[in-house]
């Protein structure tokens, strides 16, 4: 009985172990699969090219061996069919009716992208747009699928760009709008220290940078200096009064008679 308890762990263990390598496996491939990106969902005028976007990543170089593949399912539930495929730089376009020789290569491989455009689109294209990508020894592929819709022009969803470019120039204006106000404070600023200025005037600061020619200086003994110099009034000197005897006599007797001035005495050098 003992043997049989132990054969049957032994039976069990191994189990486990198989079980164990299998799961280390599984993870293994997973985490060595290509990671394929596509946006998952597309709006397309009617009658116009559509380039489907596909990128790819790998942990493995890229070389001939790379094969990108495209599927379509249409939205009225029919099977899968494979509409493109690229492989050794050679592009090989599916034989499916609708879409022959209406898609073309737009990708890049060592670019890692596996992009490809489809004219003239019309309604009958609405469906998903499935990309797979190989690159071994990465041989599993987490693919991903876009889903597309022809519409019209008018129905058209409005694009990101003119949101973008609005904000753009909102942030801008805002910028100017700000630099304006900074602008107009300093020079308010600016006159405001000009009126609290109590320096000289205009008239004296061009005074104070023209420098004044003084006259040249001459000597007192000078006549016309003199002359310059003197007032607008008369000025007299010290006066000398005699009286006269106009009699002839040598009488002692003083006769008054007219005051006469007989010099006017200066200073002469």
């Amino acid at each position: 009985m003992a043997a049989v308890v132990m054969l049957c762990g032994r039976r069990m263990g191994r189990r486990w172990q198989g079980l164990a390598v299998w799961v280390l496996l599984c993870v293994a491939h997973l985490s060595t699969a290509v990671e394929v990106y596509t946006p998952d969902e597309l709006f397309v005028e009617n009658g116009t090219q559509a380039k489907l976007t596909c990128t790819f990543k790998s942990t493995e170089v890229t070389y001939s061996r790379t094969a990108v593949s495209w599927s379509f399912v249409p939205d009225s539930g029919e099977n899968r069919i494979t509409i493109f495929h690229y492989t050794d730089g050679k592009s090989f376009p599916g034989t499916y009716g609708p879409f022959k020789d209406r898609i073309t290569w737009a990708g890049d491989i060592n670019k890692k992208d596996a992009s490809i455009k489809v004219d003239n689109m019309q309604s009958k294209d609405n469906g998903s747009y499935i990309c797979n990508v190989v690159n071994p020894p990465d041989i599993v592929c987490i693919e991903k699928k876009i889903k597309l819709q022809v519409v019209e022009k008018e129905n058209l969803p409005l694009s990101n760009v003119p949101l973008l470019i609005g904000i753009i120039c909102a942030v801008i204006g805002a910028l100017l709008i700000v630099a304006s106000i900074i602008f107009a404070v300093c020079i308010f600023k600016k006159k405001k220290s000009r009126k609290h200025y109590s320096g000289c005037s205009t008239t004296d600061s061009l005074m104070a940078q023209t420098p004044f020619k003084q006259p040249p200086r001459k000597s007192p003994c000078d006549t016309e200096a003199l002359v310059t110099q003197t007032p607008s009034a008369p000025v007299q000197g010290p006066v000398i009064y005699a009286q006269l005897d106009h009699s002839g006599k040598g009488s002692d007797q003083i006769i008054k008679s007219d005051t006469v001035v007989y010099a006017d005495i200066r200073k002469n050098c």
